[in-house]
């Protein structure tokens, strides 16, 4: 049952919304994907949370059933537009039916397969990797704030700007840059100065105070600095680093405690995986020990790879043409889509019931697998 207790804080969509959207922000999804709240109200008080890999309709009628108004879906019901709502396919009765009873749905999919701690992650510790790293680190996300302010001002604006999560380097935190020196300014009669007089030339000691912030925070890293700023006219400049971001990106690349033969991996990944087939390139009898993963359709990544120095590859959707690709220099094992994503719904579980404690999260126990194997 997913309703609340008695004196049970009353929760909206929009409180779950924040809890995955800090875990996997929005900012970090593919330009091609659609995530986010793709029906439904986010201020509508939550009865319940159903957590699935794919909304279909089966798992609308038993998000009804559980009384659970918020599908929290991996993949997006919505991907390419609709023009109509007639029911004539699988997508448009899914959120005829999703209308008709109040239930909105999230889509969180390429945000959490870029996250840290998001599929490919979930992907590692299912076959208990360790020294785990980013395999293709995403580039354009990391941004610099420069701005101008009174020295005697400029600790008070720091403070804010590292506790709003800018400065962060790594394993560093409260990184800043700072130049003293001398601005001028000359406000006309429509001015209101906190320094100087309008309509004379002011000189003011002042620091230049440069941070790095991660993008998804500049809404939050821009209030910070106007809430700390005493200025009337705030100058500041914000520019896009080309330095690429260690802990966002596709894929993952981990390593064995100890190494295994090719069969020996496969036969490992089956039981790990729950896959009953593994489409593979040829062995070459090497010992495997340093993998790279990544959910989903990976061929794109088979360079990357190959680059890090993995022994393997394990994904999904390669093409007959994409295992020539594997040069015998590493082991491609396709285990198949839903297979290598089928553990990202149970994280997410396990994330949100840790954010709410109070509240029941509940894994859908359809298998949206479509599919099969004869």
């Amino acid at each position: 049952m997913c309703r609340f207790g008695v004196n049970k804080r009353v929760m909206i969509i929009q409180d779950v919304i924040k809890h995955l959207e800090n875990f996997a922000p929005l900012a970090y999804a593919e330009d091609f994907d659609n995530v986010g709240l793709l029906l439904g109200d986010k201020n509508t008080e939550l009865t319940g949370i159903l957590v699935t890999l794919d909304t279909l309709e089966a798992v609308v009628d038993e998000a009804i059933i559980k009384k659970c108004n918020l599908i929290v879906s991996f993949h997006p019901i919505i991907f390419k537009g609709l023009k109509t709502l007639t029911g004539k396919s699988y997508v448009e009765r899914v959120v005829m039916k999703a209308i008709k009873h109040d239930i909105a749905i999230y889509s969180i999919h390429t945000a959490l397969d870029n996250a840290l701690k998001g599929v490919n992650d979930m992907i590692c510790n299912q076959l208990e990797l360790t020294n785990k790293r980013i395999l293709i680190p995403q580039s354009n996300t990391i941004k610099k704030l420069t701005t101008y302010v009174p020295t005697q001002e400029a600790e008070q604006l720091r403070t804010a700007l590292f506790n709003a999560g800018a400065g962060a380097i790594g394993n560093y935190s409260n990184c800043s840059f700072n130049t003293e020196g001398y601005g001028t300014f000359n406000g006309n009669e429509n001015t209101n100065p906190t320094k100087g007089q309008k309509g004379e030339l002011h000189t003011e000691k002042e620091t230049k105070v440069s941070v790095t912030f991660a993008k998804h925070l500049e809404s939050k890293i821009i209030r910070a600095l106007f809430n700390n700023h005493s200025y009337e006219e705030v100058a500041y400049e914000i520019v896009t680093l080309e330095n690429t971001n260690q802990n966002i990106g596709m894929g993952m690349i981990g390593e064995f405690k100890s190494p295994m033969s090719e069969k020996e991996l496969l036969e490992f990944v089956k039981v790990k995986m729950k896959t009953g087939v593994i489409r593979h390139s040829a062995f070459q009898n090497k010992v495997i020990k340093k993998v790279a993963v990544l959910g989903g359709s990976g061929s794109f990544a088979i360079g990357a790879a190959k680059s890090a120095g993995a022994h393997a590859f394990i994904t999904s959707d390669l093409k007959y043409h994409d295992f020539f690709t594997a040069e015998n220099k590493i082991l491609l094992a396709d285990i198949g889509h839903y297979e290598s994503e089928q553990y990202t719904k149970n994280g997410l579980v396990t994330y949100l019931t840790k954010k709410i404690s109070n509240f029941a999260i509940i894994l859908s126990e359809i298998n949206t697998n479509p599919v099969k194997y004869f």
